[in-house]
Order: structure tokens, then C-alpha cells, then sequence
């Protein structure tokens, strides 16, 4: 069964789990988006916070982070705060009883009980999408959100990245040259970043990476299925002067098996000052988080250097993305 088969079966008729960014289509983004602004807004005020702590304070969340995060889990707890859900946390695995020997579906099923939506973070491949699978068939189905669960995918980044491009380009997203740098082989925001901008018109994607960490061939196949015109390189200088976008991504050694990331030389793809000078002047740099020095600190005052505004966009894109999912988007864009 192929990947949209498998996903329309879990979720078949409208957006109640976020497993995959293969899930939004264009008209969900715009919505997304739109929303996402519309909350920003109402929040500069206590009497509009006032407002959006009132819309789900009914719901509790459960936010099951095995695997490190700061900005995704410090988004999306803000987001539910913000809507005025009630959330519970689960930030180490040791801490549960999975170090006792529980099955994951038993402690799936134990938070089942206690939540109405489930944000989960987990190293298990597709562990999200089994959790939906198990709760939509149980007696009371309650939203799953992939916040980075396994290798393979992380949606809701993709989603803050597209809302950033949105914002960065003033609506105006395609025909865009997306210049992704880094650890493009096990990178799963670079998989979700590809599927999201799938839904935008002539975007070109070049990849640059060492040698070891080039686009993987499932992905390239991808590419090729959908239309998408892409290169590939192993230097800057191929993108610096072109490229409207520079995406950066770290080395992922958390998924070494023999410490081998310690011999991949990644230096010459530093963005380095000395490049500011070369790109163009309407470029945006962005970069998942966290960094190391593939983005030195002296970067940040540049005025193309935007990856502190997408890290704050993912608070509003996910705050969005949750009242959409309980149905609460319209009440919150009649508000005045």
C-alpha cells in the first residue's frame, strides 16, 4: 500500500490527524495561513487573548516528547495555553513505563484516557500514524499531531516553514529557487519541506550537501513523479547569487550508528559573512533549528537572517493549525 493510501485511510474525509505533510493541500495552507495571521493579531490584546483562552478550555492535550525538542515542544504547549487547553507532558520515555517494559500501544492507549488531542514526538518510525490508527478505531477518536515522530517526516515544521516563506514573500510563494543545505539524507524537515512546497507553482529546489549526505533516492523519485525541478551540488557557489531561499539544516548524528558523522567535513558549506555580500538582496535564510556553526551567530543581524521569525511563526501556525482541527477557525475569524 503506497504512503496517500495508507494516510487516506487514517484520515479519509477531513483534517483530524497531522501525520504527513503530504495531508495539505493548497486551499488547507491558505486557510492556515490566514488563520495563523488573524491570531497574531488578536493576541496583541488581553481582551483578544482573553477571547482565545476561551475557545477550547473544554479540551486537554497530551504532549508525549521522547525525543529532544525545545521549539516544538515550547510551541505547541504555548499554542493549547493559548487556546486555553489544559496539557500534560511526557518528556522523557525513562520517565514512563515504557523503562518498565510497556508495549508503546499500551502507553498509547494509557494516554488515550486522559487527553482529547495528542502531540506526539518519538524516534519509533510512523508511531504517530499508529496512534491514529488505534484511536480512530476506539470509541472516542481524538486528533493525533506528528511532531517529529521517526525519521521520515515532520509536518507541522514544514507547515511554519511554508508559513514563513508566506510571510517572507508576502503571500507570494512560487516560482521560487529553495537552495537546501545540509544533511539532506536523514533531514526529515527536508522530506516534509519538499511534499509542503509541492503545493506552490514553478519551485526549484538545489541541494547541496557532502557527498555521504546527498537527497536520498526515494525522495529524488519524488521529485521526479511530481514535476518538481530540482539540482544537485556540493558547493554554495552554485546557488549563492540565485537562490531566494537558503535552508540550512545541521548534521543529524542522532541517527549515527558508529559515530560516522564525525568524519564528514561539512565546513565548506558554512554561510559564512563573506557570502552576505554575493546573495540577493530579497533572499531569506532560514534554518529548522537547532544550529551549529553552519550559521554563525554574526549572521543574525543581517535582515535576510529570518530563522528567528520562523522559529516565533511556528507559535502562531500551530495555534492555528489546532483550532482548525477542533472546527474553531470560523469563530475565531469573526472576531473583531
Amino acid at each position: 500500500m503506497s504512503e496517500n493510501e495508507r494516510l487516506s485511510n487514517i484520515n479519509p474525509n477531513e483534517l483530524l490527524h497531522v501525520i504527513s505533510a503530504l495531508q495539505f493541500k493548497h486551499e488547507d495552507l491558505l486557510i492556515l495561513f490566514e488563520l495563523a495571521d488573524k491570531i497574531r493579531n488578536i493576541a496583541e490584546t488581553k481582551a483578544g487573548l482573553d477571547f482565545l483562552r476561551t475557545i477550547l478550555s473544554h479540551k486537554r492535550a497530551v504532549l508525549y516528547f521522547a525525543q529532544p525538542s525545545t521549539r516544538t515542544y515550547l510551541s505547541f504547549n504555548n499554542a493549547c495555553q493559548i487556546l486555553g487547553m489544559q496539557t500534560s507532558d511526557m518528556r522523557i520515555a525513562g520517565n514512563s513505563s515504557e523503562a518498565k517494559g510497556e508495549s508503546l500501544e499500551d502507553t498509547l492507549e494509557t494516554i488515550h484516557s486522559y487527553t482529547d488531542l495528542l502531540i506526539i514526538r518519538h524516534i519509533e518510525e510512523n508511531l504517530a500514524e499508529k496512534a491514529a490508527w488505534m484511536y480512530n478505531n476506539s470509541d472516542r477518536p481524538i486528533p493525533v499531531i506528528n511532531a517529529g515522530s521517526g525519521p521520515n517526516e515532520h509536518p507541522t515544521q514544514a507547515l511554519l516553514d511554508a508559513y514563513t516563506l508566506y510571510r517572507a514573500f508576502k503571500g507570494n510563494i512560487k516560482n521560487k529557487t529553495i537552495a537546501v543545505i545540509g544533511d539532506l539524507k536523514r533531514g526529515r524537515t527536508v522530506r516534509s519541506l519538499i511534499r509542503i512546497l509541492n503545493n506552490f507553482e514553478y519551485i526549484k529546489f538545489i541541494f547541496i550537501s557532502p557527498i555521504v549526505l546527498k537527497i536520498p533516492e526515494d525522495v529524488k523519485s519524488y521529485l521526479l513523479k511530481n514535476n518538481i525541478v530540482f539540482e544537485e551540488s556540493d558547493s554554495l557557489d552554485s546557488c549563492i547569487k540565485t537562490a531566494d531561499v537558503f535552508y540550512y539544516t545541521r548534521i543529524q548524528d542522532e541517527y549515527d550508528m558508529l559515530n560516522e558523522s564525525k568524519a564528514i567535513d561539512y565546513t565548506n558549506l558554512y554561510l559564512n559573512p563573506e557570502y552576505l555580500s554575493k546573495m540577493q538582496k530579497n533572499a531569506i535564510i532560514l534554518h529548522p533549528l537547532p544550529r551549529r556553526a553552519e550559521i554563525p551567530p554574526d549572521i543574525d543581524k543581517d535582515k535576510r537572517a529570518w530563522y528567528w521569525k520562523q522559529e516565533i511563526n511556528g507559535l502562531w501556525i500551530r495555534t492555528a493549525l489546532i483550532s482548525y482541527i477542533f472546527k474553531v477557525d470560523g469563530y475565531i475569524l469573526k472576531y473583531k
